[in-house]
């Protein structure tokens, strides 16, 4: 017989401070028929939290907040607002209602947004019925100002369960939010970003006879890097292959290749981090394998590189919704003890940042990327926009586009953030230098913070620029000549002060040439070497000079003719010749000659007019 409960609250005395409040009931040991169904997890949230609660047991509450969501850009979304004073401790969850076991797989999408110079994180779980956690998904760190797609599988659990988000705090400046979870059969697609935290993403090893990739714990197996790329601990996940002999002999490969993918647009690029190690590692490829015809390689390295990951991307060039699988091959080189290993593989639906290309950061950061490991700094630089930001101080406006919805880096300065705390931005690992020039446009207001712009070699700083302190600006454009004998990377340091921002945007770095010769205008293309033609001009010119040395022969000989007549004439008076001549005209004038001699007219009529008499 179906029951209903009521909650019924009585006060004994009215007073203005006092309350009473119920929230978030939870029937537990429910009959097996009242457990709700998985497609009570899909929400919006633009009504209510649908099949989800928040835990007891953890340190604060999600939040549903209109006026920033993924679905209608005015709806609502679940967030943790991180610079609430409201908030204490470390860790906010948001519960499912508890799930049957299944023989199905499942997959688990949703929308989330990771933002600001001091966050956290956010993670998702699986909560056994014995009360064990699986972690399934994970992200950390700045994220810009945008929603991102997430998902993670849900592979058959074998008892009831249920699905955990999990926002983690690590200071007061930022938020974490969620909306639009689904919750399907079957298993995930390829994701846009794949960490390899708690899942390996659907990558596979798909060459038989060979060890597989392993994915693997950071310091946990007996080779491979000490940390993780993501979250640069030892509690980070990657993939990584054995390339020592032992393992793998040389020449011998190993492929690590992606599920089935669905090219975006005709242009996309794919961004990954990579490690080597050891003496002779072997190579590292990246090929295109669509589902008919040849594999394309769009990637390779064959460097030893030192114990440092590094940032790799390529163009993929296929037409708009083909299919293909991309595939990390791994080559041996009959080292010892050796290992190849990749982290944080992503994809965008345009073309990677060209090298020398001024980067606008309206379609990301160009492969500059914050740490996140705490002995360098404990801030992160973010990508935002003055139209989308409430609660931090930005620019007005950005440098490229000129209006509130263009994109810049910044690190503000507040209250809730200690001041001189540092953020680094990290370029990419670049080769020893010449001369290069570094091009990049600097915001400062109301701050009494810093920006130093670092070579980093060898472990060790070199200060190429540096800020005064309480100095505020526009933007304005700062050059910088680098020359390095060896490997480095350029690092922008930013430190807070008390209130206010440091800004960056239109980023440019140009290889091999000085900052001096990158407004030089191209040099005028000299003409092609014409010797024959200069022959023939010269020929011409003394044929001219020629007929001009006899023209004034002829000229000089016909002016004495006509002196020696007009002297007779006058002599002799006018003769007969003249007048007939100008018969029909009136009386002529003495000065002209019935000669003309084409060319030097008004000559002749000057000189034989300054003879009258």
């Amino acid at each position: 017989m179906p029951l209903s409960l009521e909650f019924s609250a009585r006060a004994k005395q009215l007073s203005d401070d006092s309350q009473i409040a119920v929230k978030d009931v939870l029937f537990v040991n429910c009959h097996a028929d009242s457990i709700t169904t998985v497609t009570g997890l899909s929400c919006n949230f633009e009504e209510d939290l649908c099949n989800w609660y928040q835990d007891q047991t953890d340190n604060y509450d999600w939040e549903r907040l209109t006026g920033m969501d993924h679905t209608i850009s005015g709806g609502s979304s679940m967030v943790v607002e991180m610079w609430s004073p409201s908030l204490r401790g470390l860790s906010g969850r948001l519960l499912s209602f508890p799930q049957p076991a299944t023989t199905e797989s499942y997959c688990l999408y949703f929308y989330y947004k990771i933002y600001g110079p001091h966050t956290g994180g956010l993670n998702v779980k699986l909560l056994h019925a014995d009360g064990a956690e699986e972690l399934l998904w994970a992200r950390s760190g700045a994220h810009g100002n945008r929603w991102h797609e997430g998902s993670c599988s849900v592979s058959s659990p074998l008892n009831s369960y249920q699905l955990v988000f999990e926002a983690q705090r690590s200071s007061f400046d930022g938020l974490v939010a969620i909306d639009d979870i689904v919750f399907a059969p079957g298993l995930c697609s390829l994701p846009s970003l794949c960490s390899f935290e708690g899942q390996k993403c659907g990558y596979t090893t798909t060459n038989s006879g060979s060890p597989p990739w392993v994915h693997q714990r950071a310091g946990a197996g007996p080779n491979g890097p000490k940390t993780d790329h993501t979250m640069e601990t030892e509690n980070g996940f990657y993939m990584v292959a054995n390339t020592g002999a032992d393992s793998l002999p040389q020449d011998s490969k190993i492929i690590l290749a992606t599920s089935d993918r669905s090219a975006s647009s005709d242009m996309e690029c794919v961004h990954f981090w990579y490690h080597t190690g050891g003496e002779k590692p072997g190579k590292l490829s990246v090929f295109v394998r669509p589902m008919s015809g040849d594999a394309t390689e769009i990637f390779t390295n064959t460097i030893n590189q030192g114990d440092m990951w590094r940032h790799g991307n390529a163009n993929i060039r296929s037409t708009q919704h083909q299919k293909y699988r991309l595939e990390f091959v791994a080559v041996g080189a009959g080292g010892d003890r050796t290992h190849i290993a990749i982290d944080d593989v992503s994809f965008s639906a345009h073309g990677c940042h060209a090298a020398g290309a001024v980067c606008d950061l309206e379609r990301g950061m160009c492969g500059w990327s914050n740490t996140q490991n705490p002995s360098q700094d404990q801030l992160d630089w973010e990508v935002t926009n003055a139209a989308g930001e409430s609660r931090l101080p930005t620019p007005y406006e950005d440098h490229t586009l000129k209006t509130e919805k263009g994109h810049f880096l910044f690190l503000p300065s507040t209250a809730r953030t200690p001041a001189a705390s540092k953020a680094w931005l990290l370029g990419p690992h670049l080769p020893p230098t010449d001369i290069s020039c570094l091009r990049f446009w600097l915001h400062r207001h109301g701050s009494f913070g810093k920006l130093r712009v670092l070579r980093l070699a060898r472990g060790l700083e070199h200060e190429l620029f540096v800020t005064q302190e309480g100095e505020s600006s526009d933007w304005i454009r700062h050059d910088l000549n680098i020359t390095s004998a060896e490997e480095y990377q350029i690092v922008f340091e930013g430190t807070t002060g008390t209130e206010g921002v440091t800004a960056l945007d239109d980023i440019e770095f140009r290889e091999g040439v000085s900052c001096s010769d990158v407004n030089k205008p191209p040099p005028t293309a000299s003409p092609p070497s014409d010797a024959g033609g200069i022959a023939a001009s010269i020929i011409v010119v003394v044929l001219l000079l020629g007929s001009c040395a006899v023209i004034m022969y002829f000229y000089l000989r016909v002016r004495e003719g006509i002196r020696a007549t007009t002297m007779s004439e006058i002599s002799g008076g006018i003769s007969n010749e003249v007048y007939e001549s100008t018969e029909g005209h009136g009386a002529a004038s003495p000065s002209r000659s019935h000669v003309d001699v084409v060319g030097f007219g008004n000559e002749m009529y000057t000189e034989t007019s300054e003879e009258r008499p």
